[in-house]
Parts: C-alpha cells; structure tokens; sequence
C-alpha cells in the first residue's frame, strides 16, 4: 500500500496548482511538461485538466520595412494590433504503483504552442497569424528505496512528441503589386509545418511523508524535429524578382528542423505546521537554442538561414527561467486551498514580445469522498512593457543576411488572466 501522510490533503493541492503556472510561461511554453502525478500517496490515480488563458498584449507604433516587400504597406493599415489570442492546453494521466518499490505514470499533454493572429497591420510583412500546436505522450517512473526518514527514489522515462503550426505574412506589398491588389494577388503567403521526435527525462527524487516533504530534480532532453511542409505563393505573381518567378504561383514542398528545448527543475515543498505546506520550483529552460529556424526548397542539400533557405521563422529567444514560491492550507477533510507568485524571465531578445511576467495564482481543491478531488484554479499576472527592433539580427553563421527585421513596434504593460478545472479520482 502507498503510505499516507499527515499532511495528505496540503500535499494533493501543491501538486495541482501546477495545472496554471506553467501555461504562462515564455518561448513556445503552453503546458510545459509535468509529473507531480507521479508522487501521488494513491496507488492508483486518473487525473485531468483543462486550462484556459486570456493574454491581453497589444502592439503599438509599428513601423514597416520596406526594403523586404518591395515598397511601404498601406498607409491606412493600422500601427496597433492585438498580438494575442485566447487558448486551451489541456493534460491527462494515469498512475499506478509498482508494490511498495516504485511507480510509474502515464500522460498526454501540450507542452508548445503559439497563437499570434493581429490581422493586417503595418507589421505584417512579418507576421499576420502564427500557429503552433503539440502533442506529448510519455511514460515515466520510480524507483524507491528507503533512506533515512524517508525515501529516495530514482526517476526516469520517455517520450514521443508530435508539433505542427503555421504561419501567415505580407511577402509583397500591395504597393508592389501594384493594380493586381488584391483583384489577382493578395502577396500574402503561407508556411505550413509539422515534425516528430522522441525525448527523455531523468532525476532523483527524496521524500519524507510523515512531515510532507519532498524535493526533486529533473531534467527533461532536447527534443529534435525533422520538419516536413510546404510555402505557399499562389497569391504572388511568377514574375519579377528572381525569387518571385521561381517560387510565385505555386505551393513548395520545404523541409527544415527544430530542437525543442532540454530544461531543468528543482522543486521543494514541506508541512511547516499542522495543514499547512510551504512549496517552490526553479526552473531553466534552453531556449536560446532556438534562433533562426530555416526552411529550404526540398532537394536543396544544406538548408542554411539567409544563405539557401525559402523562408525562415525568426525567434532569437535566450533561455528562460521560471521561479515559483506559494503557501497552502487545509481547512478541513473536503476543502484545501493555495495562493503562489511566480516570475516568469522573458525570453525575447531584438525582437518580439515575451517580456517578464509576474503572476499570482491561486488554487481550490474540494474532495467531497476520500477517492475524488475537483480543482479549480485562477492566475492573473503582469505582461512587462518593451519593444521589438526593426534591425532584426543574423539569419545564421554564415553569410551576411538579416532575418526578422521586416517591421518594429513596441508595446506598454498589459495583463494576462487564466482559468484551471480538473479531476482526479483515486483509489
């Protein structure tokens, strides 16, 4: 049987106030990857959630580049734009113990994703609308031994990940295409995407139930991706630069490559009086590995940013950090209940919009029999003011080219909201 602490109840709620936090953080983050499950006193757990979040971040003072789309955008287009859109990330698991020796874990979730849709603005010869989504299946497991007052345990597991996304921009402007806008052509064009691959994870794991603590390091692998897709130019003319009449009129298969990023996590929590629990985490994510993602025309043998690519994605991100410190409660047999701060290292460099962000979350846990919990969350947090520079930066190592300077705008402090619900039934 799984032992039981006194503190079960604080316990339980610290594991899922989890389900918000995370899907605020920067990069490509949405639900990121989670196996507090794994730790759950239960010998058998099914558990899901679902979150929603509102991130209100507006754009302002955009000025075009017209070097990159053959003349200025429109002067009617607009030089602010709401850069955010609404989403769900959602995350499912099972667990189940492994006699007294261990346990092991199974679960779906989100961990990338981006959805950027500001429309027609003076910045859309760099972005109209992005999408990026993922899929995550992993299984994860202990191993425990007794040590001292409590148990050590040693963790590790695989996973297969699937993403997929696309993007909108102004290639050429409707300047540019002078009569023929927007009767024959629009200029705008369309990169479509999708990868796989597989990860891993490892990390140790010490606990000490009678008093509810427990601390774990784990690291989770970079995860590469071998990307499959096309550009479609259908609404640009096959004539004129050399670029347009070779690729213009028509869809190109493409193929390029991603790793999604390794991280590290340290998190600590203990009973510090009767029903109550004090937890942390700090965590390191390695998304500075992203800067310039390339795609090239299928057949070309080396697909190099600026140098031999179609198109790229340009991010420039630098790694991200996320620290989070927060006080729970018991009330009683059915109701628990958490608040936490966590400050989130934007990862945004010359240009974008991921800037620091604090949040404050909070988290309701009501377990109306001793086999079901149902949880609702709620975080609201601060976006940080900054810019994105027209100047762009290097596509690549090699070569002089420019990537992601097609348009700069800068943005003020703006607010970001979310909403957790789940289940977990236990037996």
């Amino acid at each position: 049987m799984a032992k039981t602490a006194i503190f079960r109840g604080a316990v339980c709620f610290a594991v899922s106030i989890a389900a918000v936090t995370p899907s605020l953080a920067s990069g490509l983050e949405r639900g990121g990857y989670n196996i507090d499950l794994l730790f759950d006193p239960s010998d058998y757990v099914l558990d899901s959630s679902a979150t929603f979040v509102a991130p209100q971040r507006k754009v302002e003072n955009a000025r075009d580049n017209p070097l990159k789309s053959g003349g200025p955008l429109p002067g009617s287009w607009s030089t602010t734009a709401d850069d955010s859109e609404n989403y769900w990330s959602t995350r499912v698991g099972a667990k189940a113990a492994i006699g007294d020796f261990g346990d092991c874990m199974f679960d779906y979730s989100q961990p990338w994703g981006a959805d950027l849709n500001p429309g027609i603005w003076q910045g859309s010869s760099y972005n109209i609308e992005t999408k990026v989504k993922s899929h995550n299946y992993a299984t994860t497991c202990r191993v425990k031994f007794d040590l001292g007052k409590g148990d050590f345990s040693i963790i590790g597991g695989g996973f297969y990940q699937e993403v997929s996304g696309y993007k909108y921009r102004q290639v050429v402007s409707p300047t540019a295409l002078g009569p023929a806008y927007p009767s024959l052509y629009s200029g705008v064009g369309k990169l479509d995407m999708e990868g796989d691959g597989w990860g891993w994870r490892a990390g140790v794991a010490y606990e000490i139930p009678e008093i509810a603590f427990r601390t774990s390091l784990v690291y989770n692998s970079a995860v590469d991706h071998d990307l499959n897709g096309t550009v479609d130019l259908r609404s640009l003319p096959a004539a004129g630069s050399p670029a347009l009449i070779a690729y213009g009129g028509k869809v190109t298969p493409v193929y390029g490559s991603v790793s999604m990023p390794d991280s590290l996590e340290l998190k600590v929590q203990s009973g510090i009086a009767p029903n109550w629990l004090a937890f942390g985490s700090v965590k390191w994510t390695d998304w500075s590995q992203i800067q310039v993602v390339p795609f090239c025309q299928v057949g070309v043998p080396s697909c190099i940013a600026g140098v031999t690519s179609l198109t790229t994605l340009d991010l420039y991100y630098r790694d991200g950090w996320t620290v989070t410190g927060g006080i729970g409660h018991k009330f009683n047999d059915q109701w628990s209940g958490a608040v936490s701060l966590t400050w989130d290292r934007g990862t945004s460099t010359v240009i974008g919009t991921q800037t620091d962000t604090w949040m404050v979350g909070t988290q309701l846990v009501y377990s109306p029999t001793p086999n079901v919990e149902f949880k609702i969350a709620g975080a609201v947090g601060l976006l940080t003011s900054g810019e994105s520079s027209i100047s762009g930066g290097r596509c690549s190592n090699v070569g002089t080219a420019t990537c992601g300077d097609e348009a700069g705008y800068s943005f003020g402090s703006d607010v970001v909201a979310a909403i957790s619900t789940g289940v977990k039934v236990k037996f």
